[in-house]
C-alpha cells in the first residue's frame, strides 16, 4: 500500500513537471512537482507519501553539483568576500527583525513568535530553536516559514528570468569557477569516477549529520567533492536528466510540506504569512542590486545570493540560469552557518532581556497600583 502512494506521488509530480516544462517556466523539475503535489494534497484530498530519504538523495545530488564548482580559484574568491558575505548577512537579519516588528503589530503574535517566524534560516533548524524557546507559538512558526519558502521558490526564478535581471555581468562568470552553459554531462562520461564521488559524498553527508552540521545532505556532499577534486581527481558533470530526477526529489517533498488545514486562525495567519513572504523576497531584490554596487556580479547573481530561500533552491536555480554558482552557494552556505551559530545565542540572549524587562514592568505597575 506504501508503495503504491508512493509511486502514485511520483507520477503525480512527474506530471507537473512535465506541464511546467512544455510551459517553459523556469526551473520546471522543482517548481512543477512542488506545485502539482501541493494542490493534490490539499485540494484533492489525495493521499500521498514522500519519504525525507527521497528529499536527502535530491540535496546529495546538488549538493555534489555545488561541490564541482568549488575549484581553488573559486574557495579563494569565496575567501575574500567573508568581509561582504558578513555585511549583507546582517543587513538582511536586520531587514528580518524589522518585518517581525511589523508583523508582531498587526497579528496575535508576540514579537518573539514573529521574530523566529520570520528568521530566513534553514526550516528544521529554527523550528528547534522554537521548540526550545517557551512561549513560542510553534505552529504559527512552521507555517509561515514554509509559505516563505515556498513563495520564495516560486518568485525568485520568475523574477530572476526578467530582462531586467539578465543583463552583460553574466559573462563575468567564468569556465573555472562555475559549470559553463556549454557544456551538458553524459552517462557514458560518469564512469570510472562517479561511483568514487557517490561514496565520498554519503560518507561527508553522515559526517556532517554526526557533527550536527545544517542541511548536511547538502553541505556534506559539496565538501567531499571540493577535497577529492583537490586531489587532482575530477568529477564528472551530471547529465541534465540527473538533475531534473533532483530538483522532483526535493520539490516533492516541498509540496507536502505546506497543510493549510493545520493553520491556527487561517486566514488571517495565511494573509499575514504571504506579506511577510513577499517582503521578505522585495528586500532580497534589493539587498542584492546593492550587492551589484560593491561587487562586479550580475543582478541575477546578486539576487540569488541574498534570497532568503535555502542553499539547494538556490543553487539548483543559479546552476539552471548559469549564475555564477561559486559566489551564490558562498553567501547562501555563509548565511546558513551565520544563522546555525551566532542567530540562537543572540535570540536567547534578546528573549532573555525581553523577559527581564516585562517582568520589572509587571513589578513596578504592582507597586504603583499598591
Amino acid at each position: 500500500m506504501q508503495f503504491k502512494k508512493l509511486i502514485f506521488t511520483f507520477l503525480i509530480a512527474a506530471i507537473g513537471g512535465v506541464v511546467f516544462q512544455f510551459l517553459k517556466i523556469p526551473v520546471p523539475w522543482l517548481l512543477g512537482p512542488m506545485i502539482s503535489v501541493f494542490l493534490a494534497i490539499n485540494l484533492l484530498r489525495w493521499p500521498l507519501l514522500w519519504p525525507g530519504s527521497l528529499r536527502n538523495t535530491g540535496m546529495i545530488i546538488v549538493g555534489y553539483t555545488i561541490g564541482l564548482s568549488m575549484t581553488g580559484t573559486a574557495l579563494h574568491e569565496m575567501g575574500r568576500q567573508i568581509p561582504y558575505m558578513l555585511f549583507m548577512t546582517i543587513l538582511l537579519l536586520v531587514f528580518c527583525a524589522g518585518i517581525a516588528y511589523v508583523v508582531s503589530k498587526i497579528s496575535d503574535s508576540d514579537y518573539r513568535t514573529a521574530l523566529l517566524a520570520s528568521i530566513p534560516g534553514g526550516l528544521s533548524q529554527v523550528l528547534i530553536l522554537a521548540e526550545e524557546t517557551k512561549g513560542i507559538h510553534l505552529g504559527v512558526v512552521t507555517i509561515t516559514q514554509v509559505i516563505r519558502l515556498m513563495i520564495i521558490i516560486i518568485a525568485t526564478p520568475l523574477i530572476v528570468m526578467l530582462p531586467f535581471f539578465r543583463d552583460p555581468a553574466d559573462a563575468l562568470v567564468t569556465t573555472e569557477s562555475a559549470l559553463p552553459p556549454d557544456i551538458v554531462g553524459s552517462w557514458a562520461g560518469l564512469f570510472p569516477h562517479l561511483p568514487l564521488f557517490a561514496i565520498v559524498c554519503i560518507v561527508f553527508a553522515f559526517l556532517c549529520i554526526r557533527i550536527k552540521m545544517p542541511t548536511a545532505y547538502l553541505i556534506g556532499p559539496a565538501i567531499g567533492t571540493a577535497i577529492l577534486q583537490a586531489t587532482g581527481i575530477v568529477g564528472p558533470v551530471l547529465p541534465s536528466a540527473l538533475l531534473n530526477i533532483a530538483q522532483l526529489l526535493i520539490g516533492t517533498y516541498v509540496g507536502l510540506l505546506l497543510k493549510p488545514q493545520d493553520m491556527p486562525h487561517t486566514f488571517k495567519t495565511f494573509a499575514i504569512a504571504i506579506g511577510s513572504g513577499l517582503l521578505l523576497v522585495v528586500g532580497g531584490i534589493g539587498l542584492g542590486l546593492l550587492l551589484t554596487l560593491i561587487q562586479p556580479i550580475s543582478k541575477a547573481t546578486g539576487l540569488l545570493s541574498l534570497a532568503p530561500g535555502g542553499m539547494d533552491q538556490m543553487g539548483i536555480i543559479a546552476h539552471a540560469i548559469h549564475a555564477d554558482l561559486y559566489i551564490v552557494s558562498g553567501y547562501q552556505l555563509f548565511r546558513t552557518f551565520f544563522i546555525f551559530f551566532a542567530v540562537p545565542p543572540l535570540v536567547k540572549w534578546l528573549f532573555t532581556r525581553m523577559e527581564r524587562r516585562k517582568g520589572r514592568r509587571q513589578a513596578g505597575s504592582l507597586e504603583k497600583n499598591a
